[in-house]
């Protein structure tokens, strides 16, 4: 395993058509917005899909969704606890060594060498907390989005022994039409060398990236509907770079072509190197 050559820059821009991106479960499961109207996904929904990918790639992941769990545990304590040497370290209550324990735990999990994450258990003296190299923000749409409800009934008996039909049961599935999110992130050096987040790992999260929305597909995001449409990734030369990670995020500018895009060809990319490495780019539409 080699050490992370340089910081890592990264820009993906996101298109949904007839989907839920990211629905707000505070607010009737309604697309996010911010107050603009601007959609928004969640920095937590992107590093959720971003788990699942790396599960399907049979990497070992401490957070994982109960629907997706592949090692027989049920909770995080559970899963913690299944690793021989993270348990027998904890064991020592006041006398554990920290440090050793967040040096297991990255060892053991790419997300937790990738995102950081917290370790503190009800019962146990012993709490830890890792901070991750890997950072990423919500995305955010380029324009703001048209949110359309739709009215769905359920009219079959959800329990036996009922006489009769049962009445139809109402309720709303909400969706946009068409949205261009851009997604942003960065993987910081300094950081990574205190996880071990190695250029094998960065290379595990572009590969992420790229698919982000394979085998991710529900109702509110039928198969296709979600797409990444291009990736940009920044691999420096230096740890820490002349030129800043908002900088480089603000070189990418798009910009639509009609007044209602409904693809990303009605979208004008341009990229403004703002004075740093090129990035490589991969598009997939």
């Amino acid at each position: 395993m080699s050490e992370l050559r340089g910081k890592i820059d990264f820009v993906a821009l996101v298109s949904a058509t007839n989907a839920n991106p990211n629905g707000d479960p505070l607010n009737g499961n309604r697309p996010r917005e911010n107050f603009d109207g601007y959609g928004e996904i969640s920095d937590v929904c992107i590093k959720r899909k971003i788990r699942n990918r790396w599960q399907d790639m049979g990497q070992k992941i401490f957070v994982q969704s109960d629907d997706r769990a592949d090692d027989g545990f049920s909770s995080l304590k559970d899963r913690a606890d299944g690793c021989a040497l993270l348990r027998e370290e904890i064991k020592k209550k006041k006398g554990a060594d920290r440090d050793k324990c967040a040096q297991i735990a990255c060892e053991e999990w790419l997300d937790v060498r990738s995102f950081g994450q917290v370790f503190a258990f009800k019962g146990v003296e012993v709490s830890i907390g890792v901070r991750g190299p890997v950072s990423v923000h919500q995305a955010v749409s380029v324009q703001p989005v048209d949110i359309i409800s739709m009215q769905i009934t359920k009219s079959v008996n959800s329990e036996s022994g009922k006489e009769g039909k049962a009445s139809d049961t109402m309720g709303t599935k909400h969706r946009i039409g068409f949205g261009l999110y851009v997604l942003k992130g960065s993987v910081n050096v300094q950081l990574a060398e205190k996880t071990g987040f190695t250029q094998e790992d960065a290379e595990l999260l572009k590969e992420a990236l790229k698919t982000l929305f394979e085998n991710d597909a529900s109702s509110a995001r039928p198969e296709g509907s979600m797409e990444v449409c291009r990736l940009y990734w920044w691999q420096h030369e230096e740890k820490m770079p002349a030129v800043s990670s908002a900088k480089v995020h603000r070189s990418i500018k798009v910009e639509p072509k009609t007044d209602k895009p409904a693809s990303f060809a009605d979208y004008e990319v341009r990229y403004e190197n703002p004075g740093c490495v090129e990035p490589e780019v991969y598009d997939f539409v």
